[in-house]
């Protein structure tokens, strides 16, 4: 895919999240390209399971939470996945959970680093990345949380003890100075703990208004995180909070 071809993807997925349906011939208008050109990049993302388009309309993904939550924020969202892919090098193996960043991220490692084998609990990540040839994925068994489309439970926590790698990539649900970060599922919190014993650092993938919401369980100590990813409009005394306890801290700018 072109450079030319990404900006337009990522425009088109700005101008659903922001107005949730829009018209074919409108959003053609508003991208300045032709039906045919914009079919083919409809197509592209809709392959992806990101938007479904029907009846001259596109909408956001289907009813999957996941693929709407890939299309809120996706810019944003596509800039903390870089600057997570900077941080892996050609030839490692990496875990990464579930969550819209971190689909992201899977992506980016496969288009833009070499021989970079990922292990995940995600089954929405291993559809997402599933047409991409390069593509090296190691899918953790367990049972199956059609919601999330992630693996959790006793299964899964064996199979992640049979890997061992420098990185684990997660999201958060929400953030408290009390808690940490938070997720809103115990069983998911539990698979997070699990495939962290098998890290050496663990770093957090999320947008700055996660610091505004708080999940229901917490999800590692904060001794157990070694950085974040997020945007530039985290709250300050969040970051020095951070910071306070040895978190590095890595900024995207926002558009």
């Amino acid at each position: 895919m072109t450079d030319k071809q990404s900006e337009r993807q990522k425009n088109i997925l700005e101008i659903i999240s922001r107005e949730g349906a829009v018209e074919v011939a409108r959003l053609a208008d508003m991208m300045q390209v032709s039906r045919v050109t914009l079919r083919k990049d409809l197509d592209r993302l809709e392959e992806k399971g990101i938007i479904s388009h029907e009846k001259g309309q596109v909408f956001p993904g289907s009813s999957d939470d996941m693929n709407n939550r890939l299309t809120y924020h996706y810019d944003t969202k596509r800039k903390i996945a870089r600057a997570a892919c900077s941080l892996v090098q050609d030839g490692e193996a990496v875990m990464i959970e579930s969550g819209s960043c971190c689909a992201l991220l899977a992506e980016e490692l496969t288009l833009n680093k070499r021989d970079v084998r990922i292990i995940t609990n995600s089954a929405f990540i291993a559809a997402y990345i599933r047409k991409l040839p390069q593509a090296k994925l190691i899918l953790l068994g367990g049972d199956y949380q059609n919601e999330a489309q992630v693996m959790v439970g006793p299964i899964a926590r064996l199979c992640a003890r049979g890997f061992t790698v420098d990185k684990l990539f997660i999201g958060t649900d929400g953030f408290s100075e009390q808690a940490g970060f938070t997720g809103k599922d115990h069983l998911r919190a539990e698979t997070v703990r699990d495939m962290a014993g098998q890290a050496a650092q663990v770093i957090i993938l999320t947008e700055s208004e996660k610091f505004s919401k708080q999940g229901l369980v917490p999800l590692l100590p904060f001794k157990s995180i070694r950085a974040l990813i997020t945007d530039s409009a985290i709250p300050a005394e969040k970051e020095r909070f951070l910071a306070e306890r040895r978190i590095t801290v890595h900024k995207v700018l926002t558009s």
